[in-house]
């Protein structure tokens, strides 16, 4: 399929990269971009020679935040009817594990597109922030309730209300990053990264990232239950005979991915 807006390949075996293309906006997320972007993650989603995906912008900017030209004239009432926020929760059906190549600016919507992927490698250069508050508006894609439960309450107050940027290495200390590498490593990292779990046998990759997301929206009764159901499925796998038939015999795996 043709995009205009962002550039896809699949870099390494079992990788999807989707990389952000508007250069002269500072990938700056309008609706063509984000339309494309989902429409290639779940076309990689749908790919069974694809296991892990990587989203990434440039060295100079992931997404500096949504595009302010489109949203200038846009009124409450359209928004509330069926505005472009509601597509983003097609970002969160997406099964596979994904992985945030962050380098520079990752503001606003960018910001909160990064949060929405399930680890992030960002570069030294690397800026983390909401905005929105300086023009007259606030987070509307989980920029309050993501960043509050990765790095808590009190730094989310001064994030959202007082517009601070968090550097890589902050973005790190507080657990909204998994690593920081210099600008000329952090993509190549994203991608070693993805190629290692897309090795892991891919239904048992989607069945942890499910439990672990349900560990933000459920109480610990709960989550456990589900986890165990999750479990209990893996033992009706290919993989799962697979794998301790494997362990037995003292070979590696050749993982079937069902």
């Amino acid at each position: 399929m043709a995009y205009e807006n962002i550039l896809i390949e699949t870099p390494a075996p079992g990788v999807g990269l989707v990389r952000l293309n508007r250069p002269k906006a500072l990938n700056a997320l309008n609706s063509a971009l984000t339309r494309e972007v989902f429409e290639a993650l779940e076309a990689f989603d749908r790919d069974d020679s694809v296991r892990c995906l990587v989203l990434t912008g440039s060295d100079k900017a992931f997404a500096a935040g949504a595009d302010i030209k489109e949203m200038a004239d846009t009124g409450a009432v359209t928004m509330f009817a069926g505005g472009d926020f509601t597509d983003w929760s097609r970002l969160m059906r997406i099964r596979k594990p994904l992985i945030a190549a962050v380098s520079g600016w990752a503001l606003g919507g960018g910001c909160e597109m990064a949060m929405m992927c399930d680890m992030i490698i960002a570069s030294e250069t690397a800026k983390f922030g909401q905005p929105e508050i300086t023009i007259g508006i606030m987070p509307g894609a989980g920029g309050t309730q993501r960043m509050t439960r990765a790095v808590g309450k009190a730094l989310a107050m001064e994030i959202c209300l007082a517009n601070r940027h968090l550097t890589a290495e902050e973005a790190r200390h507080y657990g909204l990053v998994n690593h920081v590498f210099p600008v000329d490593a952090y993509l190549s990292e994203a991608i070693r990264l993805a190629e290692k779990i897309a090795g892991m046998p891919g239904v048992a990759a989607q069945a942890v990232k499910e439990a672990i997301n349900k560990a933000e929206e459920l109480g610990l009764s709960e989550g456990l239950t589900f986890e165990k159901r999750n479990f209990y499925l893996l033992f009706g796998t290919e993989d799962k005979t697979e794998g301790m038939t494997a362990f037995v015999e003292k070979r590696p795996a050749g993982w079937k991915h069902r």
